[in-house]
């Protein structure tokens, strides 16, 4: 029987204990402060504390209960093992509900819509054909080249940017640093859905914003760590950028102070564009457990060089 412990920042823990618990028998569940938990074969965790992990030393496999593993990696006292993230069908689809939406309130003028209604003003908006609109993803891992066919069949023009080239049908594809700027000069409405690594921390910046044509918008669905709040608000202050939805920020919650809560064109959401199910995260950690307990290539595995 494999020893499982469960812990970390994160409200769905609870859940997951008692899914795991129910449904998996081949599975000895710990939470982090259970008697036994020291002798776990597996973590599975979100955002754990520095450290947390070395105070486990029977560790064979290390689980991310998402798709992000950054906050994981930035553990200086990261054990060497392997890391696995999760990244489940639901997490695909909902995420291009969420982009689609996003893109949706751009191109139908919908933000003016909002305004107007705000404003007491009756006013019918310009409409126009989703093949007037080119919308750029930065980032064609497995959600942004999910997203990125979800647009193609909606009608849009869609170009993606990733850091080596890829090859999907239907999309526009940029690659490396000597790409980046004929991506961006070509995008109406920018996506990221970047994994967060030392070389994108901070991507969403003025200087790379800047290059975006005037009156493009963002969304911004990856890593909290891409964003640079101060430039995207200064950025929409001057009209540069028409306005952004944002779903994930620096920290989190967003400080009720932040003045992206009132600014007129920015959508604030809280960090809900997507997420996995409670039974997917459990079914792949579990699929995991089996392969490396029958010493299979495990399922998801990061590189933790690139960072993902």
């Amino acid at each position: 029987m494999t020893k499982i412990v469960f812990f970390g920042d994160n409200s769905d823990i609870p859940k997951l204990v008692a899914l795991a618990r129910a449904q998996y028998p081949d599975l000895q569940v710990y939470t982090e402060d259970d008697p036994g938990a020291l002798d776990a074969e597996v973590a599975a965790c979100w955002r754990p504390e520095h450290g947390a992990l070395a105070r486990f030393p029977r560790l064979r496999l290390i689980h991310a209960i998402a798709a992000g593993v950054d906050n994981i990696l930035e553990d200086p006292m990261l054990p060497p093992l392997p890391i696995c993230r999760v990244a489940a069908p639901d997490l695909s689809a909902g995420m291009s509900e969420f982009v689609l939406w996003s893109v949706l309130l751009f191109h139908r003028n919908l933000d003016q819509v909002l305004m107007n209604q705000r404003r007491r003003h009756w006013h019918r908006v310009d409409q126009e054909p989703a093949s007037s609109r080119t919308v750029g993803i930065l980032g064609l891992g497995t959600l942004g080249t999910h997203v990125a066919r979800t647009l193609f069949h909606h009608g849009y023009r869609v170009r993606g940017w990733s850091r080596q080239p890829k090859q999907i049908a239907n999309v526009r594809s940029y690659a490396g640093a000597d790409e980046l700027d004929a991506f961006l000069a070509g995008s109406d409405i920018l996506v990221c859905l970047l994994p967060l690594t030392g070389e994108t921390q901070g991507i969403l910046d003025r200087k790379l914003l800047g290059k975006l044509p005037r009156g493009a918008a963002l969304v911004h669905c990856g890593r909290g760590g891409h964003l640079v709040s101060e430039d995207v608000l200064g950025l929409v202050r001057e009209g540069h950028l028409r306005g952004a939805v944002l779903d994930v920020f620096e920290a989190e919650p967003l400080d009720p102070a932040s003045p992206l809560w009132d600014e007129p064109n920015i959508y604030v959401t809280p960090h809900i564009a997507s997420a996995n199910s409670i039974q997917s995260i459990l079914d792949q950690i579990s699929e995991n457990v089996r392969r490396l307990h029958a010493g299979e290539a495990l399922e998801n595995r990061v590189d933790p060089q690139r960072g993902y």
